[in-house]
This record gives C-alpha cells, sequence and structure tokens, in this order.
C-alpha cells in the first residue's frame, strides 16, 4: 500500500520559482512513487482580506500550474480546499482540542498579527484548519519548507492527543524536506526567503514571468566582489543561492558546477543561469495557458474534489463518533 502524501498552497500571489523548486517541481516525481493528495487551500487565503473576484481568479489560474508542472490526474487528487467541506467541519473538532495557548505561541501568527490592527480570529485558529487538511486524508508525509515545520509538529501533538482521548483514528504524519532547494532565497535580499508576496519584485522570478524579464532579475542577482563562484552560505548568500538553484535545475552537484566555472565570472554564470531558468519556466508556460483556456480544467477539479470529499468523508466520520456528534444510526 502506498504512502499518502499531501500538499497545500494558497492562491494568493504569483508562485515563484522558490515554490516550484521548494515544492511544485517534486509533486510530478511524487505521484509515482505515493497516494497523493494536491490541495488549493483557498480558505487558508481568506485569513486575511481578499478580493473575491481576484482570489477565485487566482485559484483557477493556481490549478492550472499544478498539472503545468507535470502533475498527471490520472494519478495524482487535485482539488480546492473549499470544494470539500470535511476540511471545515474538521477543523471545528480539532480546534475544540487545541488550547489558546498553542495557538499564540506559532510563530506565523506572531509574525502575521504583530502590530496590527483587527487581526482576523482566522489567523489564530490557521493551524487546526492545516491539522485537518492532513489528518483527514490519514498522511504520511508532508513536502513543506523549514518555516512550516512548527505547524506539523502541532498537527502530531494533536493526533496523538485525539487518538488517546477520543479514538485511535489518525495516522502521525511526517515532515519531509527535500535535501537540495527546499528554501530558496530572495535575489536581492539573499538572508530571506524568497517570497511570493515580497513587495519588491525584483527580489523574486516568478513562474510567469516572461524570459526578458527573468534574465533582468539573475543579471541584477545580489552577489558579492570576490568574483569567484563557490559555495560558502556565510560568507556568499547569494552565489550560494544562485548555485542552489543551478543545481536543484540541472541535477548537477554543487561541487561540479563549481570546478565548470572556476577561472570565469559572475557575469557568464549569471547569463547561464538566466537561460537555463528559461528553458525549464518556458514550456511550463505554454502548457499553463493552453491548461487555462481548457474545459478540461473544471473537469479535473470537479473529479478531484468528488475523490478527495469520499477520503475525507470516512475520517471526518469517524472524528464525529469519536467525540460524540450526531445520532448513532443503525444499521
Amino acid at each position: 500500500m502506498k504512502k499518502v502524501i499531501f500538499s497545500g498552497i494558497q492562491p494568493s500571489g504569483q508562485l515563484t520559482l522558490g515554490n516550484y523548486i521548494g515544492a511544485l517541481k517534486q509533486f510530478g516525481q511524487f505521484q509515482d512513487e505515493y497516494e497523493c493528495f494536491y490541495c488549493i487551500v483557498d480558505e487558508h487565503a481568506i485569513t486575511v482580506p481578499q478580493d473575491r473576484l481576484k482570489l477565485r481568479e487566482q485559484t483557477r489560474s493556481l490549478a492550472a500550474l499544478y498539472l503545468a508542472v507535470g502533475l498527471d490526474p490520472e494519478k495524482a487528487t487535485l482539488f480546492i480546499q473549499s470544494e470539500v467541506a470535511a476540511h471545515a467541519q474538521a477543523a471545528w473538532i480539532l480546534q475544540c482540542n487545541i488550547y489558546i495557548g498553542e495557538l499564540e505561541r506559532m510563530t506565523q501568527f506572531k509574525d502575521k498579527s504583530d502590530g496590527k490592527a483587527g487581526v482576523s480570529a482566522g489567523l489564530l485558529t490557521y493551524p487546526p484548519l492545516m491539522a485537518a487538511d492532513i489528518l483527514l486524508y490519514q498522511t504520511d508525509l508532508v513536502p513543506v519548507g523549514e518555516d512550516q515545520k512548527q505547524h506539523i509538529e502541532l498537527t502530531r501533538d494533536l493526533a496523538e492527543r485525539f487518538n488517546k482521548k477520543h479514538a485511535d483514528i489518525f495516522t502521525m504524519p511526517e515532515v519531509f524536506i527535500p535535501k537540495q532547494g527546499a528554501r530558496v532565497m530572495s535575489l536581492q535580499d539573499p538572508t530571506k526567503k524568497m517570497s511570493k508576496s515580497d513587495a519588491n519584485l525584483k527580489n523574486a522570478i516568478f513562474l510567469l514571468d516572461p524570459p526578458a524579464t527573468i534574465r533582468k532579475k539573475i543579471k541584477s542577482a545580489v552577489t558579492d566582489s570576490s568574483g569567484i563562484i563557490e559555495y560558502n552560505k556565510e560568507e556568499k548568500p547569494g552565489v550560494s543561492n544562485l548555485l542552489t538553484i543551478y543545481s536543484v535545475i540541472t541535477g548537477e552537484t554543487i561541487s561540479t558546477i563549481e570546478e565548470k566555472y572556476v577561472g570565469k565570472g559572475y557575469g557568464d554564470f549569471k547569463t547561464d543561469l538566466a537561460e537555463l531558468v528559461v528553458a525549464e519556466l518556458e514550456p511550463i508556460q505554454e502548457r499553463y495557458y493552453a491548461y487555462l483556456k481548457s474545459e478540461e480544467l473544471d473537469t479535473i477539479l470537479d473529479a478531484g474534489a468528488e475523490k478527495a470529499a469520499r477520503v475525507a468523508n470516512k475520517t471526518l466520520k469517524k472524528m464525529e463518533n469519536g467525540v460524540g456528534l450526531g445520532r448513532k444510526r443503525r444499521r
């Protein structure tokens, strides 16, 4: 029996090369080996204000990108979170089994609410919904970046607490962090993560950036004055970040790339890297626009929601029975 992978991405902002390397690039590789559930988590997105029309547009756009990067709907399940009601229902049950102190200690809540007035309660109760996303599918592995490990640890705590207190029904999920490229850094400030929500567009390469924009962004990426192409995360974070991108795209080791560019400068290295990134993203962009115009996209999402609901509802029913919700039906 295949192990289960669950992964979700919010439909907010444009996806970056960092999202691709850290998560999307692995999707196609996982689907042959694992039972995969890929979820567009639009309910998470509304923990902060959203324009309703833009949210729906971005949700459909993200689905097209999932397929464009190689997700096969015959092998993996692609669906929209809000189209499977069990997520919100399970989140409420889990919310009743978590403590306020645990929620307030979450780094993401602290960062997003710091110094802000009118913070949504949904931002505080984000973790139980994320836990529901994962636990409903009896997930074994969750591909996440380093910044999401705290959420998975809380999910495990919740699962263990529920299993002991109510009913032993949840699989204990494990964090899966790709060894290389899970954390692609900003092009202009390589000490921080590349982010789709960054106000400075020069900091990120977006998956739908045209080739000329990609070349310009990589050419202007921050390096250092040494001119030596070598990996040293502490002293040469900019070059190290570019080497990581190069390595993940080509499959070459860092040391092989370093040897290739002995005696060459940053200009040659950046030019070559830009062409590699363009070559990687152009076919993805072509497939993306084809899916976006096609009715097939909605057919795939409908089928994905139906399959996800069948699986999720089985777990939800066990959760409800475990806490005593509803009537006990006679067979």
